[in-house]
């Protein structure tokens, strides 16, 4: 796992089995392969993102759910964003799943906020998700890391979601 958040970092298997000081043929026999590798991996990453999404659902009003968690998204994309490169193409059944289950969260959050009257509703909400997660992705891949544009991408975003009075 610790190789998933090395900047640039290769993820092959045998590269994973170096960091994990096995051999590759082990890791092979043990995971299947580097998708299953990968995916067992990086769904690792994903399951406490995942559940922090569906707990702030429950704790606090869908709109600051969603402030709350883009935040936080956006530092671990921040974090981990090398590895996004590397995984297109694989089959990753359990982090795909565990994806779509980040995205209804929230959708979940965009439609409760709407419902709630924070964010407009002359938007389409498929067109409110993309805007949301691809910025946010984007926002993420910043370099240097910086505060100060997490804050501002909030600000104006989720300003620009407001209803007109």
């Amino acid at each position: 796992m610790a190789l998933l958040a090395v900047p640039d970092a290769t993820l092959t298997v045998e590269a994973i089995a170096r960091k994990a000081g096995l051999g590759a043929a082990t890791v092979v026999r043990a995971f299947g392969g580097k998708d299953a590798l990968l995916d067992a991996a990086v769904s690792r990453l994903l399951e406490p993102v995942a559940q922090r999404a569906r707990y702030l659902l429950t704790q606090t009003t869908p709109h600051e759910a969603l402030r709350t968690f883009l935040r936080e998204l956006i530092a671990f994309q921040a974090a981990h964003h090398a590895i996004n490169e590397q995984l297109g193409g694989l089959d990753l059944p359990t982090t795909t799943a565990l994806e779509a289950d980040l995205v209804k969260a929230v959708e979940e959050m965009i439609d409760g906020a709407r419902h709630d009257g924070a964010i407009r509703t002359d938007l389409d909400p498929a067109t409110v998700t993309a805007l949301i997660t691809e910025t946010a992705h984007a926002v993420a891949r910043a370099r240097p890391p910086s505060q100060s544009l997490v804050d501002a991408y909030l600000s104006v975003l989720l300003d620009g979601l407001r209803p007109a009075p």
